[in-house]
């Protein structure tokens, strides 16, 4: 089959800017050169970096056609450009938030590494094709591996960075290896290929091998136990803005390609697990790992003294109440992930900025340095307060619509027989749970003072507009959540599902 190269082009033109930018960055920064100073370089490197962002995300609005090149290589729907939108708008945040960092003088390659990982996250939301799938992975993978060590000062950055790698490397072995399986079970690579031949062809030995490696290459990506080691190590190693896109952009990508694969490519090997009956397929698989990172996540997050460490075991957590939706493995499955994905993503952007601000006015991320955050900057903590709310699951916040979309769900499980009961109650035991930490943490910022004499508080700037942004949005969500639902279902029918 020909290959139509200017539909190619037109369809890729979203990552095309983004990697023009990621280049006029490395050659502005380039030409100003050491003796610049290095407010300028990096306001240059992270303003051209929204530029070409704003950019991609108007060509998406207005200009993209609809369509899709060799078989589901490269997929443009309604559904695939909203997601794009989501994780351009949340890299536009993360770069905001780097504006004043001083972890790195090399700032273009920050900004570089940083968009070249965006590119690799709208591939993978852009693709129904598991070859290009996994190269997309890579793509973004190898640059998270880079941001998490940027900080060479930081020793704690390196040690995070290697561990993050080698288990990233192990992960995707698995996932070659279960993807090449899958292929030679169904002679297909395209989703919906695959899913016509397992439709007739039903799940096999070596059919069921390839789902679990997949499962296990898929699961490290979104932290999901027991393959979540490396995230707290990654999470308080990494520069703050490269963890908040970590959390944010990365996840958004990971979960929406895991729903797509369930509800696309592997619907006809779903099997189930309704209380004491359970039929082999990758249901009962999601629904373990589910409850196992629930339980986990709540609780290793109870011992953490590190906001940072506290919200990577909050994200393992957060990724065990996603899967619970995913058993569904229907369109509606992939409704509430994905809207979850995206309020999470902006919950989790405005808590690291929060951390950012904080360790520029003190110096650390511990718990003693959020100690008495309402009196030493008040907006501040009342955004770090809305964001912590909105993790926990509290209404009217964006976090308790998204929870409840994914138990609404995980309830709908078997056509109403309520079979997935169990794990939904599971939840709602590890969600209180989750309310101690939180609490106790809100107490530290509002309720107990600072010690020692209080330092004069750093000017907040864009940063401090960004999280504010991002505080409003998940105000807003929460109370008219369908500013968010209404374009979503839009775009979910007119990509037909």
């Amino acid at each position: 089959m020909a290959m139509n190269y200017l539909e190619l082009a037109r369809l890729t033109l979203a990552e095309a800017i983004v990697v023009v930018t990621a280049l006029v960055v490395l050659g502005v920064d380039l030409k100003l050169g050491a003796a610049t100073a290095l407010g300028i370089r990096r306001g240059w490197a992270c303003g051209l970096g929204v530029v070409g962002c704003v950019v991609a995300v108007a060509w998406l609005g207005v200009g993209a056609p609809a369509g899709s090149v060799a078989g589901g290589m490269l997929v443009s729907d309604a559904l695939t450009r909203w997601v794009k939108m989501v994780l351009l708008g949340l890299t536009v945040g993360t770069l905001l938030l780097s504006g004043r960092s001083t972890f790195s003088v090399h700032v273009g390659e920050y900004v570089a590494v940083l968009l070249l990982g965006l590119v690799g996250m709208l591939l993978i939301a852009g693709t129904e094709n598991v070859l290009v799938l996994f190269l997309a992975l890579e793509l973004a993978s190898v640059s998270l591996y880079i941001l998490v060590g940027f900080n060479k000062r930081d020793p704690r950055g390196t040690e995070a960075a290697l561990k993050y790698f080698l288990f990233g490397g192990m992960a995707g072995a698995f996932l070659l290896f279960g993807l090449s399986l899958i292929y030679g079970a169904t002679g297909a690579i395209e989703f919906r290929a695959i899913a016509l031949k397992l439709s007739t062809a039903g799940l096999s030995p070596l059919l069921m091998v390839g789902l679990v490696m997949v499962l296990v290459g898929l699961g490290f990506k979104v932290a999901a136990v027991p393959f979540h080691f490396w995230a707290p190590d990654a999470y308080q190693g990494a520069p703050t803005p490269a963890a908040s896109f970590i959390a944010a952009g990365s996840k958004v990508a990971a979960f929406f390609i895991l729903a797509k694969l369930t509800v696309v490519a592997f619907p006809a090997v779903a099997g189930y697990w309704n209380w004491s009956q359970i039929a082999p397929g990758w249901t009962p698989l999601l629904a373990l790992v589910s409850a196992v990172s629930m339980v986990v996540g709540n609780l290793a997050a109870l011992t953490q003294r590190n906001v940072k460490r506290l919200l990577a075991y909050s994200a393992v957590a957060h990724a065990g109440y996603v899967l619970m939706a995913l058993v569904e493995g229907k369109t509606l499955g992939l409704f509430a992930v994905t809207f979850y994905a995206v309020t999470y993503a902006i919950t989790a952007l405005g808590a690291f900025g929060v951390v950012s601000l904080v360790e520029a006015g003190t110096g650390g991320s511990d718990w003693e340095h959020f100690r008495g955050l309402s009196q030493k900057a008040p907006g501040l903590a009342l955004c770090f307060g809305i964001f912590v709310l909105s993790l926990a699951g509290i209404p009217p916040l964006a976090g308790f619509f998204g929870k409840f979309y994914l138990f609404l769900v995980a309830m709908s499980v078997g056509g109403g027989n309520y079979g997935l009961l169990w794990l939904v109650g599971l939840g709602a035991a590890t969600t209180c749970v989750s309310f101690f930490y939180y609490l106790r943490l809100l107490k530290v910022v509002f309720v107990e003072g600072p010690e020692g004499e209080s330092k004069p508080w750093p000017k907040g700037g864009i940063e401090f507009a960004t999280v504010a942004v991002a505080a409003v949005g998940v105000v807003a969500i929460g109370c008219l959540p369908g500013w968010v639902l209404g374009p979503l279902q839009n775009a979910l029918v007119a990509a037909g599902f």
